[in-house]
């Protein structure tokens, strides 16, 4: 079996998530059994909801708290009915909001709210109790109660000092005492002091034997319960950003990023490394042995393949720019829009397409919005864009800092011309400057204004200058090497390597 460890996940993922997604289709096809394991709390949703939108078997996953119960990963199927047969008395009044139910019961600020997977339909994610005026409990559900919170007044606000985790026939499995930054965990059998025990236990239940691999995508927090735990299991460890903080660094010194730190301190129990890139592959290397002295087992895998190379069947729009990523101050969308803007004073009728959802949304819309820009910048939200790359005629990225890039990879694969600054490590292995775009200047002594006049220029010369016939054909040549087969032949490599 092959368990991958991660945090969490959301609806807006991270590019973790989405290279697990990934990695879980590569698995499958090598008829691998493995789980994806998360160890945060969830409770605005249930995690089979995020998990089955990003690509996940509901049978794939692992949530530690659900672990330790009967119930199974599935979606929310309990009912507004199913609720209301709980119900001590049929006397209450109900109205609905929505995705929010209320049911108000006689006496002063008895009420319960439920809150619903969507605005269609009835099925009850989680309940909130409220007795005289003060909450007291919260129940979670999917096809039974899965956990309830309960709540005490403290200075005049609710706050929780239990969890309580069901089994499917509303035995109890375990509880979670809660005391501000203090937990302790009650099993069947024994007192856990901390989160990190919990994982720990959850990893020791397991069996691990040197016929299973644990893949730990990231550390924080979890990363020595695992390793203390794993027994013979082989241990490997993906490096999904940069690895190190270059302004701290020097000929003495390295500052490791602070997710890697503990599992680089431990590398006798790390079996292998995994890096998206060879540029970032070589770096570690000459980085281990320069401030560890040691030769680590560091391979390059893609955290992302693609299946096939596609070609468009009807002709791409002409000068129409695509990005697409979380809507996250990082990725500097603000730049892209501002750039088109200017460029379209020589290019006018060059557009741009946004694809992705993120804190920064609204505040897109509205430069969009100061710009006039409306007819020619739009946000797209979140799509499968496996069919849509084709119809553009080039990828613009603003990103400073770009582990690998999904987006990148997919943008070639479908022959786009990529325009993006000159940062580790994905722009570098999927641009290849002059030849299938532009690599721009990204030193510290150039602004953001400066930023955007570069990224205006490129969008010019491109449309204006260079031969986007031959660029496509670059793009598609770079893309050959991350067809699904041939990631498929390395993790194979990696997964069967005898210690």
């Amino acid at each position: 079996m092959i368990y991958n460890f991660n945090l969490g996940i959301g609806w807006a993922s991270s590019g973790v998530e989405y290279a697990q997604a990934y990695r879980a289709n590569i698995l499958r096809q090598l008829n691998r059994e493995f789980k994806f394991v998360f160890t945060d709390m969830f409770l605005r949703e249930n995690i089979e909801h995020m998990t089955d939108n990003i690509g996940f078997k509901d049978t794939e996953v692992i949530w530690l708290y659900q672990y330790f119960t009967d119930f199974k990963i599935a979606p929310v199927s309990y009912t507004l009915k199913e609720l209301e047969k709980d119900f001590a008395t049929e006397e209450y009044t109900f109205t609905r909001d929505g995705k929010v139910a209320k049911y108000i019961f006689a006496g002063k600020d008895n009420f319960y709210t439920a809150y619903l997977v969507d605005d269609k339909s009835d099925l009850v994610h989680r309940v909130e109790r409220v007795s005289e005026g003060y909450l007291i409990r919260k129940d979670y559900y999917t096809y039974g109660r899965l956990f309830s919170e309960y709540y005490a007044p403290h200075d005049n606000k609710a706050k929780v000092y239990l969890r309580r985790f069901f089994n499917i026939d509303g035995s109890v499995a375990f509880e979670e005492v809660i005391d501000d930054d203090n937990i302790i965990f009650r099993m069947q059998d024994r007192v856990l002091y901390s989160k990190e025990e919990l994982v720990a236990y959850m990893v020791r239940s397991l069996k691990l034997t040197d016929k299973d691999t644990v893949i730990i995508d990231r550390t924080t927090g979890i990363g020595q319960a695992i390793l203390e735990n794993v027994a013979s299991a082989r241990v490997g460890l993906i490096i999904h950003a940069d690895h190190f903080s270059e302004n701290n660094t020097d000929d003495d010194n390295i500052l490791w990023n602070n997710y890697y730190e503990y599992a680089f301190a431990q590398h006798k129990h790390i079996d292998f490394y995994v890096t998206a890139t060879d540029a970032q592959n070589i770096l570690l290397r000459e980085q281990f042995m320069k401030y560890k002295g040691i030769e680590p087992n560091i391979v390059t895998i893609p955290v992302g393949s693609v299946d096939r190379l596609s070609y468009p069947i009807t002709p791409r729009d002409k000068h129409s720019l695509i990005t697409a990523s979380r809507l996250a101050g990082e990725k500097h969308i603000d730049w892209l829009i501002r750039a088109v803007v200017k460029a379209r004073d020589k290019v006018n009728d060059v557009s741009l397409d946004i694809y992705g959802k993120g804190a920064c949304e609204e505040e897109l819309r509205e430069l969009i919005k100061e710009y006039d820009a409306e007819g020619y910048v739009r946000l797209m939200g979140q799509h499968n864009l496996n069919d849509i790359y084709v119809k553009y005629d080039a990828y613009i990225s603003g990103s400073t800092s770009e582990g690998f890039g999904l987006t990148l990879l997919e943008a070639i694969a479908s022959g786009l011309p990529i325009i993006g600054f000159d940062v580790r490590y994905g722009n570098q292995t999927f641009i290849e400057d002059g030849e299938n775009g532009y690599l721009l200047d990204i030193s510290d002594c150039i602004d953001a204004n400066d930023k955007i006049k570069l990224l205006t220029d490129a969008i010019v010369r491109l449309f204006e200058h260079d031969d986007l016939s031959g660029f496509n054909d670059n793009s598609y040549r770079i893309a050959e090497r991350y067809l699904t087969e041939e990631v498929v032949k390395t993790w194979q490599n990696v997964l069967t390597q005898k210690r």
